[in-house]
């Protein structure tokens, strides 16, 4: 029996497993929509924007580890996806985003609503297809789930015509799925395997790097058993947070730009890193060719090109993480003999010895809000057992350096890209997933505002998150810049003649808002917002002039980091605005 695409679309992700996707209707794509109308067992989340729709598809897959869905129409609508779209792309994130499209006969005429969007994205997604014949959509729709989630994960896109979605077809769908150009190396090999294990035995001060890789494959038990069977600690990238527990005595939490002094000390002194699912991005080596310069590389990673393609590496391993972890660490137990404790005694003293020197820490006695203790307040509240989604800038780097990640997928942020407006959907996403935790977004005054019509989307689907809004009035990690490189010119980042009300725009869409303008109203704020069963809106006053410390300056080694000021100087009363 023929059924329509629409039809045939709505089963392929029913066959894949989805039962939940994000959206936005139009013209092209209203006989989907239709259809969606009686159907019980998908659900789609109607978001205020689509770019909202595609970050909280893109939260529910870090969330989950499943691929998330957004479904759209053509022209503006598939447009309004890019920034969700390149946000996923660049921190390896599977998604597949449905799109609308006009008539194949009116592609190229510039129809209404017509964008090339294949076009547009093809450098920010994994693959894309333009479907032309609507037999072909049952196996596309397999490939694209396929594509999106094996290998290095990422965004796929699949553009429908509306012809597409009206003809009709038989409805096959594949058991399995071979591409012939598409075959992603699992297995590391053994011989290089065997020699990183006997190259972390010799080494006296090694050091495991462990990125996004790490959870996207499922190896944060793997990586624990390895660290642990050798004594060796670990630092985590930004999107690696969580990969190793935050807690652990061998965590030296975050390197690179923002990261811990003894997590960046430790690199340069290093005599090999054992990087794992990570790609060495600037923010993480600062100069290149100063970074880690006594080490030996071991790097293991599924994407052969993001090996070597920023540092020397002396032993590459292609692989799943999880599968090359799980032999090295037979290999280890079985082949090699050594008195770790012993042998790491020296590297674990000064490793202790940086933690002293620098801990991470801030003025505990300021009357003012810090955010950093609003951060802190938040995970001996929550003790942890929380998924923590952010915006972009301060407040994303305040909640990666204050907040311990114990459990991989409860971090939930933009990397690569830096997108700000980011943490509400994905919070959405996450809460969606997970309707029984405790979802909050630690955001910024300026983020916040990017999408913040997504509160609407809480509301109306009963989803409970929790915003807590660092408030400083400004664009603050620009500012910071502007502070330290540019002479204190604000050159359009103070917001604040412009900071709208953020209880009263809570309370308009019909959530909870909440304020702390004193220290001592935070707990009770927190404990307040994380009681009530509704979405919430928490607003904190902080310090304006609180900086992220330590900083890297562009362009500089990772050893060469700024810390505040030792003394205490008298807080800056900011000029009128002209």
């Amino acid at each position: 029996m023929k059924i329509s695409g629409s039809e045939i679309l709505l089963e392929s992700l029913k066959k894949e497993g989805v039962r939940h996707m994000f959206g936005y209707p139009g013209g092209v794509v209203l006989n989907i929509f239709d259809l969606l109308h009686d159907e019980k067992d998908l659900q789609l989340i109607l978001t205020r924007h689509e770019q909202g729709a595609v970050h909280a598809a893109d939260g529910y897959a870090r969330a989950t580890g499943k691929a998330g869905v957004a479904l759209v129409t053509s022209g503006p609508g598939a447009t309004n996806t890019v920034t969700g779209i390149a946000t996923a792309a660049m921190d390896s994130i599977p998604l597949v985003v449905i799109t609308g499209q006009v008539p194949t006969m009116l592609i190229g005429n510039d129809a209404f609503q017509e964008a090339d969007i294949v076009g547009i994205t093809r450098p920010c997604t994994k693959y894309n297809f333009l479907v032309k014949d609507v037999n072909d959509l049952a196996l596309t729709m397999k490939e694209a789930f396929h594509i999106a989630s094996t290998g290095r994960p990422g965004p796929v896109l699949i553009d429908l015509p509306k012809d597409v979605t009206t003809g009709k077809a038989e409805f096959h769908w594949p058991d399995s799925v071979k591409i012939r150009s598409y075959n992603p190396t699992y297995e590391g090999n053994k011989y290089m395997i065997t020699q990183a294990a006997h190259m972390i035995a010799k080494a006296k001060k090694p050091l495991i790097i462990a990125g996004g890789g790490v959870i996207s494959s499922g190896a944060a038990k793997e990586l624990t058993e390895l660290a642990e069977m050798t004594q060796v600690p670990v630092t985590m990238t930004m999107m690696g947070l969580g990969g190793f527990p935050g807690t652990h005595k061998l965590s030296l939490g975050m390197l690179g730009m923002h990261g811990t002094y003894y997590a960046n000390k430790a690199v340069q002194d290093s005599d090999l890193l054992i990087a794992i699912g990570m790609r060495f991005d600037d923010r993480v080596t600062g100069k290149i060719d100063a970074f880690a310069p006594h080490a030996k590389i071991i790097h293991i990673d599924i994407d052969p090109t993001s090996i070597r393609k920023n540092v020397r590496v002396d032993i590459p391993i292609v692989g799943d993480v999880n599968r090359v972890l799980t032999v090295m660490n037979k290999v280890i137990r079985e082949e090699v003999k050594e008195p770790w404790e012993e042998v790491r005694k020296a590297w674990a003293k000064q490793i202790s010895a940086w933690k002293k020197e620098r801990p991470m820490t801030y003025d505990h006695e300021a009357d003012v809000i810090k955010p950093q203790y609003v951060v802190e307040k938040i995970f001996e509240l929550t003790k942890g057992d929380a998924i923590i989604a952010t915006e972009v800038g301060q407040n994303q780097m305040w909640a990666a350096q204050f907040y311990q990640y114990d459990k991989p997928r409860t971090w939930l942020s933009s990397g690569g890209l830096g997108t700000m407006g980011y943490g509400l959907p994905a919070a959405i996403g996450a809460q969606l997933a997970f309707p029984n935790k405790l979802v909050i977004d630690i955001a910024g005054d300026g983020s916040i505002q990017m999408n913040i019509q997504e509160l609407a989307t809480a509301v109306i689907n009963k989803l409970p998150v929790k915003v807590a809004i660092l408030n400083n009035r400004f664009l603050g990690m620009v500012r910071q810049w502007q502070e330290l490189f540019y002479q204190e010119r604000y050159s359009h980042t103070r917001l604040d003649e412009s900071v709208p009300d953020f209880v009263k725009i809570a309370e308009a869409y019909n959530a909870v808002g909440l304020r702390a303008t004193k220290k001592s109203e935070v707990v009770p704020v927190l404990k307040e917002a994380f009681s009530i069963k509704r979405p919430v809106f928490m607003d904190f006053m902080i310090d304006w002039q609180e900086k992220v410390y330590p900083m890297v300056p562009a362009g500089a080694a990772i050893d060469n980091m700024l810390f505040p000021e030792e003394k205490k100087k008298p807080e800056k009363k900011l000029r009128a605005v002209k």
